[in-house]
């Protein structure tokens, strides 16, 4: 998460980053826990990052609230 901070603020300095794709990929990542989609029907797995947590599916509300 703190990664992704430093290089969002990074883009919104101006600057570019080293590896966008990676970037790209933590977005994607974030966007598939906050929205509760399953990575079962991934094609080909995150090298750089290690596997998202699980989390109770009976939980209430959203997953990406407990990220805040």
């Amino acid at each position: 998460m703190v990664l992704l901070l430093f290089e969002t603020a990074l883009l919104t300095s101006g600057f570019s980053l080293d590896e966008p794709n990676t970037f790209g990929n933590q977005i994607h990542r974030m966007l598939k826990l906050g929205l509760s989609i399953d990575d079962d029907d991934a094609a080909e797995a995150d090298v750089d990052m290690p596997p998202l947590e699980d989390i109770d599916a009976d939980a209430e509300g959203s997953k990406m609230e407990e990220v805040d």
